[in-house]
């Protein structure tokens, strides 16, 4: 890897979900390993999104933009979201100009959007990352002025033409094994535990599924329950339950190595976590989006148990966290094939570092 007397600057940009965030920050610390005086980085985001705690919680400086939306379907939002994207990019072209980044990456939002037409303006090279295996439009418009695309899936190379390249998915995938949160939270580390986990911005479903499920569940397992911000009201910690609004993302893998089971949505950002971890999930999809798109990568491999949120019981989702927490067979059957549904994470990075940046 190149180093010189100058730190390069890279910006980072993505947000609104922690899913566009986490395999940003996979590539930072993956850069910071070999030679942290080397590289400078800066992420851009959204003020409502989890980005800027996730951001800091590894000290990587996290700047604010405005952020507007495009809709495909009527909606009076999208007037006044024209106004913000205006504003959004002469933010950009502000922070650009300040900050003179040698590097753009983003891994999708319509926050980063302005951004990378600011930085095409400034010849400030774009590299744009395809998690999901269905092209967002948010990164459907970055990639008119991306150098490069890197996508997840291969299936995902012909939304992309000649930029696209296959390298899988970056995500920090160590353990940090100097972690005790059993002790931290007060856990049983002899109990089986359920890890449920509603996506970056929570789940109301997801919530509201576990609050009614939880007297069953406790009777089998404990549980640690990411609720998402703003979104624990009315579920009270009691013995073997421990909800959290958010933790840092290096105690999520924590917990769910030490898992026997996660439940989920199907972001692509966890599902990469899974397949790496070789864990055993329940994957319940947002309806009538990308994630079941992803959850569906899932069934093709027999690699997860996937639920629809449609009709959904409670007796429906209790039976099948028992049987999978009871079912040793069926559980170390997950635990081997989910580790082949997605490429391998590190690998993924070193693509990235070696043949892109440097």
């Amino acid at each position: 890897m190149k180093s010189n007397n100058q730190a390069k600057v890279i910006m980072l940009s993505g947000g609104g979900t922690g899913g566009s965030v986490t395999p940003l920050l996979a590539l930072a610390d993956y850069l910071k390993q070999d030679n942290p005086a080397v590289y400078n980085f800066i992420f851009v985001g959204t003020n409502s999104g989890p980005e800027r705690y996730l951001a800091e919680s590894v000290q990587i400086l996290f700047l604010p933009i405005m952020s507007g939306k495009w809709r495909r379907y009527f909606s009076f939002k999208n007037v006044a979201d024209i106004f913000k994207i205006i504003l959004a990019f002469f933010q950009a072209l502000y922070l650009l100009r300040k900050y003179r980044p040698h590097l753009l990456i983003s891994a999708g939002g319509f926050v980063s959007v302005p951004l990378a037409y600011a930085a095409y303006c400034l010849r400030i090279p774009v590299l744009i990352h395809q998690q999901d295996i269905r092209a967002g439009l948010a990164n459907r418009l970055m990639a008119k002025v991306a150098k490069r695309v890197t996508v997840t899936f291969v299936e995902s190379l012909k939304d992309y033409g000649p930029k696209a390249l296959w390298v899988g998915n970056p995500i920090n995938e160590r353990i940090d094994n100097s972690l005790n949160l059993w002790q931290k939270y007060n856990l049983d580390s002899n109990r089986p535990l359920l890890l449920v986990l509603g996506g970056g911005t929570g789940s109301v479903f997801i919530n509201r599924l576990i609050k009614d499920s939880l007297k069953s569940l406790l009777e089998f397992c404990q549980v640690v329950h990411i609720t998402g911000s703003g979104k624990k009201e009315n579920l009270a910690p009691k013995t073997d339950y421990l909800p959290l609004e958010f933790i840092a993302h290096d105690e999520v893998l924590w917990f769910m190595a030490k898992a026997r089971a996660v439940v989920s949505r199907s972001g692509l950002g966890v599902l990469t976590e899974i397949s790496a971890l070789g864990q055993a999930s329940i994957l319940i999809p947002m309806p009538n989006s990308h994630q079941e798109d992803n959850a569906a990568i899932f069934v093709e491999h027999q690699a997860a148990i996937v639920l629809s949120e449609k009709n959904l019981s409670t007796d429906v989702f209790i039976n099948q966290v028992r049987e999978l927490m009871a079912n040793k067979k069926l559980h170390d059957t997950l635990c081997s094939l989910a580790k082949d549904v997605i490429k391998s994470a590190n690998e993924a990075l070193k693509k990235i570092v070696n043949e892109l940046l440097f």
